[in-house]
């Protein structure tokens, strides 16, 4: 389902300069467009890559581990990688390993995909993480929930106004916790000039469904769901087919099956979904699912915490360098590891790769 009918000049009102770019008296406009652009094309070729930060045992940085991990990540090619967020404890990290984490995103991305850096808390720290961000070379911020307390609409939207006023990077809000933006609210954050999208962890389908019919066409939407797959159906009927996988940081062979699979079952790659082809992408679909994704889930909601946990356990099953997590988080028990291993051979199975 596509968002028709709107046009973010009328909505947005901003000016467009010959080459259809939001005119904003400066170069800003021509580079949030050409990253939207960018976005866009990656939602359509991959899932978007939320790449594990890697800590020492000592939980200390460990930079050339983060380095390998994002360099592996970009290797599978994925829409966009998205550093720093929540997948990789954003939450966690002081500002000089920020500072080194987005760098070395950058580095690696090399030009070859956008680099959306996660920042958060108080509208004020946000504004000096976006400013760390920018310096690195990020294209665009993704906008974790505020810290602590409830606020109201307008308060949420103001948020948003105060770091878009102090940066010239794009900016992607996530609604999520106590964030749930109105599809009034909406229609003023589509007029802050370089806010170009909404990413939804609340799967609230029915309010998802009032903000993309509230948005101008070239308004970007995520699906920002923990676990996304499982979801990823259900979201496509609303408008909002792209979506953020973890488990693309620890098992990249079963996310890219997945997603292939859905392309095909659902005809949205310009196939006829309806075919032979199509009738295989959606059985690939209901397998992974079932084998793998369901019980994933399953084992997932056990602990609080786990959805970044099991993530990293995941990854150093299959020796890659992230190193263990920062409490508050904490590393899964014996037996949930263990589970976490059987099921881990059991999905990559699923699409003939190894352990």
């Amino acid at each position: 389902m596509d968002r028709v009918g709107l046009d973010r000049d009328a909505t947005h009102g901003t000016a467009r300069d010959a080459t259809g770019d939001a005119a904003t008296g400066d170069s800003t406009g021509g580079a949030v467009g050409d990253t939207v652009r960018r976005l866009r094309d990656g939602m359509g070729r991959g899932v978007l890559s939320f790449p594990l930060t890697s800590f020492h045992d000592d939980g200390s940085l460990d930079p050339d581990g983060f380095r390998a991990h994002v360099a592996a990540q970009i290797a599978t090619a994925p829409g966009a990688l998205f550093p720093a967020c929540g997948t990789g404890e954003f939450f966690s990290l002081d500002e000089d390993e920020y500072r080194q984490t987005v760098t070395i995103a950058v580095e690696e991305a090399a030009g070859r995909l956008p680099v959306v850096a996660g920042v958060g808390y108080g509208w004020a720290q946000a504004a000096r993480f976006a400013r760390i961000a920018e310096q690195a070379g990020a294209d665009a911020l993704l906008v974790l929930p505020h810290y602590l307390v409830a606020a109201p609409q307008d308060g949420l939207v103001a948020q948003l106004e105060q770091i878009a006023a102090r940066t010239r990077l794009p900016l992607i809000a996530y609604q999520r916790g106590q964030v749930a933006f109105s599809a009034a609210s909406l229609r003023h954050i589509v007029r802050i000039p370089n806010v170009i999208g909404l990413k939804d962890g609340h799967s609230d389908l029915d309010r998802l469904q009032r903000l993309t019919l509230a948005a101008p066409e070239d308004f970007l939407f995520f699906n920002g769901a923990a676990t996304a797959e499982i979801q990823a159906r259900a979201y496509a009927t609303v408008g909002v087919p792209a979506y953020s996988s973890a488990v693309h940081a620890f098992a990249p062979e079963i996310a890219n099956a997945f997603f292939a699979a859905l392309h095909d079952g659902d005809g949205t790659d310009g196939r006829d979904g309806g075919g032979r082809r199509g009738d295989e992408g959606d059985k690939t679909v209901q397998r992974l699912l079932r084998d793998f994704y369901v019980p994933f889930v399953e084992l997932r909601d056990r602990v609080p915490g786990y959805a970044v946990s099991l993530v990293k356990a995941a990854a150093r099953l299959r020796g890659r360098p992230v190193g263990p997590v920062r409490a508050p988080l904490t590393e899964p028990s014996p037996a949930d590891l263990a589970d976490l291993a059987t099921l881990l051979t059991t999905g990559l199975d699923l699409v003939g790769a190894a352990l």
